[in-house]
Protein backbone atom coordinates (compact mmCIF):
# COMPACT_ATOMS: atom_id res chain seq x y z
CA UNK A 1 0.00 0.00 0.00
CA UNK A 2 1.15 3.41 -0.97
CA UNK A 3 2.51 5.29 2.18
CA UNK A 4 0.62 8.41 3.35
CA UNK A 5 1.35 11.24 6.37
CA UNK A 6 -0.47 13.19 8.38
CA UNK A 7 -3.24 13.54 10.72
CA UNK A 8 -6.89 12.09 10.68
CA UNK A 9 -10.01 12.87 12.75
CA UNK A 10 -11.95 9.88 11.70
CA UNK A 11 -15.53 9.18 13.11
CA UNK A 12 -17.70 6.28 13.03
CA UNK A 13 -19.71 4.94 15.54
CA UNK A 14 -19.17 1.11 14.35
CA UNK A 15 -17.29 -0.02 16.51
CA UNK A 16 -15.39 -3.04 14.35
CA UNK A 17 -15.55 -0.85 11.58
CA UNK A 18 -13.39 2.16 13.50
CA UNK A 19 -11.17 -0.52 14.33
CA UNK A 20 -10.46 -1.56 11.20
CA UNK A 21 -9.69 1.80 9.41
CA UNK A 22 -8.13 3.07 12.20
CA UNK A 23 -5.48 0.15 11.62
CA UNK A 24 -5.49 0.88 7.90
CA UNK A 25 -4.82 3.92 8.22
CA UNK A 26 -2.04 3.73 10.90
CA UNK A 27 -0.36 1.07 8.72
CA UNK A 28 -0.45 3.68 5.52
CA UNK A 29 1.65 6.21 8.14
CA UNK A 30 -1.16 8.36 8.97
CA UNK A 31 -1.95 9.60 12.56
CA UNK A 32 -5.65 8.88 13.43
CA UNK A 33 -7.57 10.25 16.16
CA UNK A 34 -10.63 7.32 16.62
CA UNK A 35 -14.05 9.03 17.17
CA UNK A 36 -17.33 7.37 17.85
CA UNK A 37 -19.42 10.77 17.32
CA UNK A 38 -19.37 13.78 15.57
CA UNK A 39 -19.71 16.16 18.53
CA UNK A 40 -16.44 14.14 19.96
CA UNK A 41 -14.73 15.34 16.77
CA UNK A 42 -16.02 18.66 17.18
CA UNK A 43 -13.75 18.94 20.41
CA UNK A 44 -11.23 17.24 18.91
CA UNK A 45 -11.26 20.34 15.47
CA UNK A 46 -10.24 23.81 15.90
CA UNK A 47 -8.99 26.55 13.32
CA UNK A 48 -5.52 25.72 13.44
CA UNK A 49 -6.07 21.26 12.88
CA UNK A 50 -3.72 20.03 10.62
CA UNK A 51 -4.99 17.05 9.76
CA UNK A 52 -8.05 15.76 7.57
CA UNK A 53 -11.69 14.85 8.91
CA UNK A 54 -13.12 11.69 7.78
CA UNK A 55 -16.67 10.62 8.76
CA UNK A 56 -19.74 7.75 8.08
CA UNK A 57 -23.05 10.09 6.87
CA UNK A 58 -25.17 8.61 8.55
CA UNK A 59 -24.90 8.10 12.31
CA UNK A 60 -26.70 8.78 15.38
CA UNK A 61 -27.54 12.02 16.86
CA UNK A 62 -25.26 14.15 14.89
CA UNK A 63 -24.93 12.77 10.61
CA UNK A 64 -21.65 13.50 8.99
CA UNK A 65 -23.85 16.62 6.95
CA UNK A 66 -24.01 18.61 10.28
CA UNK A 67 -20.68 17.56 11.19
CA UNK A 68 -19.24 19.06 8.24
CA UNK A 69 -21.70 22.00 8.27
CA UNK A 70 -20.24 22.66 11.65
CA UNK A 71 -16.38 22.21 10.67
CA UNK A 72 -17.04 24.75 8.19
CA UNK A 73 -18.07 26.88 10.40
CA UNK A 74 -14.57 26.44 12.42
CA UNK A 75 -12.74 26.61 9.11
CA UNK A 76 -13.68 26.49 5.65
CA UNK A 77 -10.47 25.23 4.92
CA UNK A 78 -10.52 21.83 6.58
CA UNK A 79 -11.07 19.01 4.28
CA UNK A 80 -13.71 16.28 5.32
CA UNK A 81 -14.22 13.35 3.05
CA UNK A 82 -17.74 11.65 3.79
CA UNK A 83 -18.06 7.86 3.22
CA UNK A 84 -21.66 6.98 2.11
CA UNK A 85 -23.69 4.66 0.57
CA UNK A 86 -24.79 3.61 -2.66
CA UNK A 87 -28.51 5.05 -1.99
CA UNK A 88 -26.67 8.76 -1.33
CA UNK A 89 -25.40 10.12 -4.77
CA UNK A 90 -27.69 12.77 -4.25
CA UNK A 91 -26.86 13.70 -1.20
CA UNK A 92 -23.06 13.53 -2.52
CA UNK A 93 -23.75 15.50 -5.38
CA UNK A 94 -25.41 18.41 -3.39
CA UNK A 95 -22.26 18.16 -0.75
CA UNK A 96 -19.62 18.36 -3.34
CA UNK A 97 -21.21 21.61 -4.34
CA UNK A 98 -21.53 23.18 -0.73
CA UNK A 99 -17.29 22.14 -0.76
CA UNK A 100 -16.92 18.29 0.75
CA UNK A 101 -13.31 17.42 -0.56
CA UNK A 102 -14.66 13.72 -1.26
CA UNK A 103 -16.67 10.99 -1.08
CA UNK A 104 -16.68 7.84 -0.84
CA UNK A 105 -19.43 5.45 -1.18
CA UNK A 106 -19.53 2.00 0.63
CA UNK A 107 -18.04 -0.74 -0.11
CA UNK A 108 -14.72 1.17 -0.45
CA UNK A 109 -10.96 -0.63 -1.32
CA UNK A 110 -8.24 0.50 1.12
CA UNK A 111 -6.72 2.29 -1.13
CA UNK A 112 -8.79 5.04 -2.41
CA UNK A 113 -9.27 5.92 1.55
CA UNK A 114 -5.97 6.34 0.95
CA UNK A 115 -4.78 7.95 -1.87
CA UNK A 116 -7.90 10.33 -1.28
CA UNK A 117 -6.46 11.07 2.15
CA UNK A 118 -2.81 12.00 1.11
CA UNK A 119 -4.71 14.60 -1.51
CA UNK A 120 -6.09 16.11 1.61
CA UNK A 121 -3.50 15.93 3.63
CA UNK A 122 -1.28 17.66 0.91
CA UNK A 123 -3.67 20.15 0.57
CA UNK A 124 -4.27 21.28 4.14
CA UNK A 125 -0.68 21.55 4.87
CA UNK A 126 -0.33 24.22 1.66
CA UNK A 127 -3.39 25.41 3.45
CA UNK A 128 -1.20 25.93 6.63
CA UNK A 129 1.56 26.77 5.10
CA UNK A 130 -0.08 29.61 3.29
CA UNK A 131 -1.43 30.88 6.16
CA UNK A 132 1.93 30.87 8.47
CA UNK A 133 3.73 32.59 5.26
CA UNK A 134 1.14 34.85 5.05
CA UNK A 135 0.96 35.64 8.63
CA UNK A 136 4.67 36.41 8.57
CA UNK A 137 4.42 38.73 5.53
CA UNK A 138 2.31 40.60 7.89
CA UNK A 139 4.58 40.76 10.73
CA UNK A 140 6.88 42.01 8.01
CA UNK A 141 5.05 44.70 7.17
CA UNK A 142 5.52 45.71 10.85
CA UNK A 143 9.14 45.69 10.37
CA UNK A 144 10.21 42.67 12.06
CA UNK A 145 13.91 42.47 12.04
CA UNK A 146 16.09 39.38 11.86
CA UNK A 147 13.22 36.78 11.53
CA UNK A 148 13.83 33.35 13.00
CA UNK A 149 12.98 31.56 15.73
CA UNK A 150 15.67 28.98 16.00
CA UNK A 151 17.12 29.23 19.46
CA UNK A 152 20.33 30.61 17.70
CA UNK A 153 18.33 33.45 16.20
CA UNK A 154 16.72 34.37 19.54
CA UNK A 155 19.90 34.19 21.58
CA UNK A 156 21.74 36.14 18.76
CA UNK A 157 18.34 39.23 18.92
CA UNK A 158 19.35 38.90 23.20
CA UNK A 159 22.68 39.80 22.54
CA UNK A 160 22.48 42.63 20.14
CA UNK A 161 19.90 44.18 22.59
CA UNK A 162 22.42 43.49 25.39
CA UNK A 163 24.91 45.14 23.18
CA UNK A 164 23.29 47.48 21.46
CA UNK A 165 24.60 50.30 23.63
CA UNK A 166 27.54 49.58 24.54
CA UNK A 167 30.80 51.11 22.97
CA UNK A 168 32.32 48.03 22.14
CA UNK A 169 33.72 46.97 18.55
CA UNK A 170 32.29 43.72 17.21
CA UNK A 171 32.95 40.99 15.10
CA UNK A 172 30.34 39.60 12.99
CA UNK A 173 30.75 36.42 11.25
CA UNK A 174 28.78 34.23 8.45
CA UNK A 175 28.62 32.39 5.22
CA UNK A 176 27.42 34.37 2.46
CA UNK A 177 24.29 36.26 2.47
CA UNK A 178 23.17 34.82 6.30
CA UNK A 179 22.62 38.53 6.72
CA UNK A 180 25.72 40.90 8.61
CA UNK A 181 24.57 44.18 7.58
CA UNK A 182 21.24 43.10 9.19
CA UNK A 183 22.68 42.67 12.41
CA UNK A 184 25.17 45.47 11.96
CA UNK A 185 22.21 47.73 11.23
CA UNK A 186 20.18 46.00 13.93
CA UNK A 187 23.27 46.87 16.57
CA UNK A 188 23.09 50.63 15.24
CA UNK A 189 19.26 51.27 15.15
CA UNK A 190 18.50 49.49 18.85
CA UNK A 191 21.65 51.50 20.43
CA UNK A 192 22.19 55.42 21.01
CA UNK A 193 23.89 55.91 18.47
CA UNK A 194 20.92 55.78 15.98
CA UNK A 195 20.60 59.20 15.62
CA UNK A 196 24.10 59.38 14.01
CA UNK A 197 25.40 58.11 10.60
CA UNK A 198 25.45 54.29 9.83
CA UNK A 199 28.41 54.03 7.33
CA UNK A 200 28.81 50.40 5.50
CA UNK A 201 32.03 49.68 3.20
CA UNK A 202 33.11 46.37 1.49
CA UNK A 203 36.45 46.23 1.80
CA UNK A 204 36.22 43.34 -1.03
CA UNK A 205 34.56 45.35 -3.71
CA UNK A 206 37.19 48.46 -4.21
CA UNK A 207 40.87 48.11 -5.05
CA UNK A 208 43.56 48.91 -2.65
CA UNK A 209 44.16 52.60 -4.20
CA UNK A 210 40.58 53.93 -3.95
CA UNK A 211 40.00 52.09 -0.18
CA UNK A 212 42.75 53.78 1.49
CA UNK A 213 41.06 57.64 0.46
CA UNK A 214 37.44 55.94 0.93
CA UNK A 215 38.43 55.20 4.58
CA UNK A 216 40.55 57.76 5.76
CA UNK A 217 40.38 60.68 3.62
CA UNK A 218 42.84 63.34 2.16
CA UNK A 219 43.23 66.77 1.93
CA UNK A 220 43.63 68.79 -1.60
CA UNK A 221 46.99 67.93 -3.21
CA UNK A 222 47.52 64.95 -0.91
CA UNK A 223 48.06 62.96 -4.38
CA UNK A 224 47.51 63.64 -8.35
CA UNK A 225 43.97 64.28 -8.82
CA UNK A 226 43.26 65.15 -5.38
CA UNK A 227 41.55 68.66 -5.89
CA UNK A 228 39.01 68.41 -2.79
CA UNK A 229 39.12 67.31 0.26
CA UNK A 230 37.31 64.27 1.10
CA UNK A 231 36.05 62.90 4.83
CA UNK A 232 36.83 59.39 4.95
CA UNK A 233 34.22 56.66 5.96
CA UNK A 234 35.67 56.37 9.29
CA UNK A 235 35.49 60.67 10.32
CA UNK A 236 32.19 60.42 8.56
CA UNK A 237 30.90 57.56 11.12
CA UNK A 238 32.62 59.35 14.03
CA UNK A 239 29.21 58.99 16.88
CA UNK A 240 27.79 56.66 14.67
CA UNK A 241 28.48 52.60 13.40
CA UNK A 242 31.14 52.01 11.11
CA UNK A 243 30.61 48.82 9.26
CA UNK A 244 32.89 47.12 7.60
CA UNK A 245 31.88 44.01 5.22
CA UNK A 246 34.66 41.37 4.16
CA UNK A 247 37.25 42.79 6.52
CA UNK A 248 39.36 39.81 5.71
CA UNK A 249 39.90 40.92 2.32
CA UNK A 250 41.36 44.44 3.82
CA UNK A 251 44.81 45.06 1.95
CA UNK A 252 47.59 44.31 4.62
CA UNK A 253 49.31 47.82 4.72
CA UNK A 254 45.62 49.44 5.41
CA UNK A 255 45.58 47.13 8.22
CA UNK A 256 48.27 48.22 10.10
CA UNK A 257 46.04 51.77 9.97
CA UNK A 258 42.90 50.84 10.92
CA UNK A 259 44.90 49.01 14.13
CA UNK A 260 46.06 52.38 15.04
CA UNK A 261 42.61 53.99 14.79
CA UNK A 262 40.68 51.51 16.63
CA UNK A 263 43.39 52.09 19.38
CA UNK A 264 43.83 55.58 19.64
CA UNK A 265 39.76 56.51 17.99
CA UNK A 266 41.81 59.48 15.87
CA UNK A 267 43.31 59.46 12.61
CA UNK A 268 45.17 61.89 10.34
CA UNK A 269 43.60 62.08 6.52
CA UNK A 270 46.39 61.81 3.82
CA UNK A 271 48.19 64.77 3.19
CA UNK A 272 47.27 66.02 6.99
CA UNK A 273 49.35 66.44 10.34
CA UNK A 274 46.27 67.18 11.80
CA UNK A 275 44.85 64.41 14.48
CA UNK A 276 41.23 64.43 14.54
CA UNK A 277 39.74 62.52 17.38
CA UNK A 278 36.47 60.37 17.06
CA UNK A 279 33.57 58.53 18.59
CA UNK A 280 33.80 55.50 17.01
CA UNK A 281 32.36 51.88 17.07
CA UNK A 282 33.36 49.65 14.67
CA UNK A 283 31.11 46.03 13.43
CA UNK A 284 33.31 44.63 11.00
CA UNK A 285 31.88 41.39 9.27
CA UNK A 286 33.62 38.36 7.73
CA UNK A 287 32.85 35.33 6.18
CA UNK A 288 35.43 33.17 7.19
CA UNK A 289 36.86 31.93 10.87
CA UNK A 290 39.53 34.66 11.45
CA UNK A 291 40.31 33.08 14.77
CA UNK A 292 42.25 29.82 12.75
CA UNK A 293 45.31 30.64 11.61
CA UNK A 294 44.68 28.26 8.13
CA UNK A 295 41.70 30.79 7.52
CA UNK A 296 43.02 34.14 8.64
CA UNK A 297 45.65 33.61 5.51
CA UNK A 298 47.55 37.53 5.30
CA UNK A 299 45.12 39.01 8.08
CA UNK A 300 46.45 40.52 11.00
CA UNK A 301 46.51 38.90 14.25
CA UNK A 302 46.60 41.66 16.26
CA UNK A 303 44.14 43.18 14.35
CA UNK A 304 42.19 40.20 14.89
CA UNK A 305 42.24 39.97 18.31
CA UNK A 306 41.67 44.37 18.32
CA UNK A 307 37.78 43.43 16.67
CA UNK A 308 37.21 40.40 18.57
CA UNK A 309 35.86 42.28 21.84
CA UNK A 310 32.80 41.01 20.78
CA UNK A 311 32.16 38.07 18.18
CA UNK A 312 28.69 37.37 17.09
CA UNK A 313 27.94 33.83 14.84
CA UNK A 314 25.10 33.88 12.17
CA UNK A 315 23.99 30.65 11.83
CA UNK A 316 23.58 29.76 7.39
CA UNK A 317 19.88 28.69 6.72
CA UNK A 318 20.28 24.85 6.72
CA UNK A 319 21.20 24.97 10.36
CA UNK A 320 17.80 26.36 11.19
CA UNK A 321 15.40 25.01 8.70
CA UNK A 322 12.59 25.72 10.53
CA UNK A 323 12.88 29.17 10.09
CA UNK A 324 12.53 29.27 5.92
CA UNK A 325 8.87 29.60 5.67
CA UNK A 326 8.47 32.81 8.28
CA UNK A 327 11.40 34.39 6.26
CA UNK A 328 10.28 33.02 2.99
CA UNK A 329 7.12 34.75 3.75
CA UNK A 330 8.52 37.88 5.02
CA UNK A 331 10.69 37.93 1.71
CA UNK A 332 6.79 37.02 -0.75
CA UNK A 333 5.10 39.88 0.83
CA UNK A 334 7.85 42.19 0.37
CA UNK A 335 8.56 40.72 -3.28
CA UNK A 336 4.73 41.10 -3.89
CA UNK A 337 4.56 44.38 -3.05
CA UNK A 338 7.39 45.69 -5.03
CA UNK A 339 6.13 43.93 -7.38
CA UNK A 340 2.53 45.32 -7.51
CA UNK A 341 0.97 41.69 -7.10
CA UNK A 342 -1.30 39.89 -4.85
CA UNK A 343 0.52 37.42 -2.41
CA UNK A 344 0.81 34.17 -4.10
CA UNK A 345 -0.13 30.84 -2.51
CA UNK A 346 2.36 28.44 -2.05
CA UNK A 347 1.81 24.93 -4.35
CA UNK A 348 3.61 21.47 -3.69
CA UNK A 349 6.65 22.69 -6.15
CA UNK A 350 7.65 25.65 -3.94
CA UNK A 351 7.13 23.83 -0.60
CA UNK A 352 8.84 21.34 -1.95
CA UNK A 353 12.04 23.31 -3.07
CA UNK A 354 11.85 25.52 0.35
CA UNK A 355 12.34 22.08 2.93
CA UNK A 356 14.84 19.85 0.55
CA UNK A 357 16.99 22.56 -0.92
CA UNK A 358 20.17 23.25 0.88
CA UNK A 359 20.39 27.40 0.30
CA UNK A 360 23.73 27.83 0.11
CA UNK A 361 23.57 31.19 -0.92
CA UNK A 362 21.49 31.57 2.78
CA UNK A 363 19.05 34.05 3.27
CA UNK A 364 20.26 36.09 0.26
CA UNK A 365 19.11 33.14 -2.24
CA UNK A 366 15.97 32.91 0.11
CA UNK A 367 14.98 36.12 -0.93
CA UNK A 368 15.83 35.93 -4.78
CA UNK A 369 14.09 33.15 -4.64
CA UNK A 370 10.77 34.60 -2.87
CA UNK A 371 11.22 37.17 -5.95
CA UNK A 372 10.63 34.34 -8.64
CA UNK A 373 7.46 33.28 -6.83
CA UNK A 374 6.06 36.71 -6.99
CA UNK A 375 6.69 36.69 -10.50
CA UNK A 376 4.98 33.40 -11.10
CA UNK A 377 7.81 31.76 -11.64
CA UNK A 378 8.65 27.94 -9.72
CA UNK A 379 11.41 26.56 -9.17
CA UNK A 380 13.23 25.35 -12.53
CA UNK A 381 11.48 28.16 -14.80
CA UNK A 382 12.60 30.65 -16.10
CA UNK A 383 11.69 34.22 -16.65
CA UNK A 384 8.74 34.59 -19.12
CA UNK A 385 8.47 30.60 -18.98
CA UNK A 386 4.53 29.51 -18.14
CA UNK A 387 3.48 29.76 -14.18
CA UNK A 388 0.58 27.07 -15.05
CA UNK A 389 2.49 24.93 -12.27
CA UNK A 390 2.14 27.53 -9.68
CA UNK A 391 -1.74 28.09 -10.13
CA UNK A 392 -2.75 24.94 -10.99
CA UNK A 393 -6.43 24.83 -9.66
CA UNK A 394 -8.22 21.58 -8.21
CA UNK A 395 -10.81 19.59 -10.44
CA UNK A 396 -13.59 21.30 -11.17
CA UNK A 397 -16.66 20.37 -9.73
CA UNK A 398 -18.19 18.19 -12.63
CA UNK A 399 -14.99 16.23 -13.07
CA UNK A 400 -14.97 15.26 -9.49
CA UNK A 401 -19.37 14.27 -9.94
CA UNK A 402 -17.65 12.40 -12.95
CA UNK A 403 -14.97 10.63 -11.67
CA UNK A 404 -17.83 9.67 -8.43
CA UNK A 405 -20.16 8.37 -10.87
CA UNK A 406 -17.89 6.51 -12.55
CA UNK A 407 -16.45 4.62 -9.81
CA UNK A 408 -20.27 3.78 -8.45
CA UNK A 409 -20.87 2.32 -12.33
CA UNK A 410 -17.34 0.23 -11.91
CA UNK A 411 -18.10 -1.14 -8.20
CA UNK A 412 -21.71 -1.78 -9.16
CA UNK A 413 -20.78 -3.69 -12.14
CA UNK A 414 -18.41 -5.10 -9.62
CA UNK A 415 -19.77 -6.34 -6.69
CA UNK A 416 -22.44 -7.80 -9.39
CA UNK A 417 -19.85 -10.07 -11.11
CA UNK A 418 -20.82 -7.70 -14.46
CA UNK A 419 -24.03 -8.37 -14.44
CA UNK A 420 -25.57 -5.32 -16.00
CA UNK A 421 -29.29 -5.71 -14.64
CA UNK A 422 -27.85 -5.95 -11.06
CA UNK A 423 -25.77 -2.94 -11.64
CA UNK A 424 -28.66 -0.78 -12.90
CA UNK A 425 -31.09 -2.14 -10.08
CA UNK A 426 -28.40 -0.99 -7.41
CA UNK A 427 -27.54 2.26 -8.78
CA UNK A 428 -31.55 3.42 -9.42
CA UNK A 429 -31.16 4.38 -13.16
CA UNK A 430 -32.66 3.99 -15.97
CA UNK A 431 -30.97 1.63 -18.37
CA UNK A 432 -30.84 4.08 -21.01
CA UNK A 433 -28.39 6.19 -19.06
CA UNK A 434 -26.37 3.42 -17.36
CA UNK A 435 -25.41 2.85 -20.76
CA UNK A 436 -24.82 6.65 -21.90
CA UNK A 437 -22.42 6.62 -18.59
CA UNK A 438 -20.92 3.42 -19.76
CA UNK A 439 -19.78 4.71 -23.46
CA UNK A 440 -18.79 8.27 -21.37
CA UNK A 441 -16.81 7.05 -19.43
CA UNK A 442 -15.24 4.54 -21.19
CA UNK A 443 -16.53 1.43 -18.85
CA UNK A 444 -16.58 -2.25 -20.46
CA UNK A 445 -19.32 -4.23 -18.22
CA UNK A 446 -17.60 -7.59 -19.36
CA UNK A 447 -14.34 -7.38 -18.00
CA UNK A 448 -16.01 -7.57 -14.41
CA UNK A 449 -18.05 -10.58 -15.42
CA UNK A 450 -15.43 -13.10 -13.74
CA UNK A 451 -14.56 -11.07 -10.69
CA UNK A 452 -15.27 -11.97 -7.47
CA UNK A 453 -17.93 -9.40 -6.16
CA UNK A 454 -15.87 -10.04 -2.48
CA UNK A 455 -12.72 -8.67 -3.73
CA UNK A 456 -12.67 -5.79 -5.24
CA UNK A 457 -9.86 -4.79 -7.95
CA UNK A 458 -7.60 -3.16 -5.69
CA UNK A 459 -4.13 -3.39 -4.70
CA UNK A 460 -4.76 -4.21 -1.46
CA UNK A 461 -7.60 -6.08 -1.57
CA UNK A 462 -8.68 -4.13 1.65
CA UNK A 463 -12.63 -4.51 1.82
CA UNK A 464 -14.47 -2.24 4.61
CA UNK A 465 -18.04 -1.78 4.59
CA UNK A 466 -21.33 -2.10 6.60
CA UNK A 467 -24.82 -1.59 6.30
CA UNK A 468 -26.14 1.77 5.13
Amino acid sequence: MTQGSGLVALVEDDADLLHATTQLLELAGFNVIALKAAEAALAAVDRDFQGVVVSDIRMPGMNGLQLFDRIRAIDIDIPVILVTGHGDIDLAVAALKDGVYDFIPKPYAGERLVEALKRASEKRRLVMENRRLHEAAAQAADGLPLIGEAPAIRRLRETLRQIADMDVDVLVEGETGTGKEVVADLLHRWGRRRAKPFVALNCGALPETVIESELFGHEPGAFTGAQRRRIGRIEHSSGGTLFLDEIESMPAPLQVKLLRVLETRSLTPLGSNETRRLDLRVVAATKIDLGRPDQRGDFREDLYFRLNVVTLRIPPLRERRGDIPMLFGHFLGKASQRFGRPVAAVNAAVSDHLQSHDWPGNVRELAHFADRVALGLGPDEEAGATSARLSEPAAALPERVGRYEAQLIREALRDHAGDVRGAIDALGVPRKTFYDKLKRYGIVASEYRNSDPDTPGSSTGVKLARPS
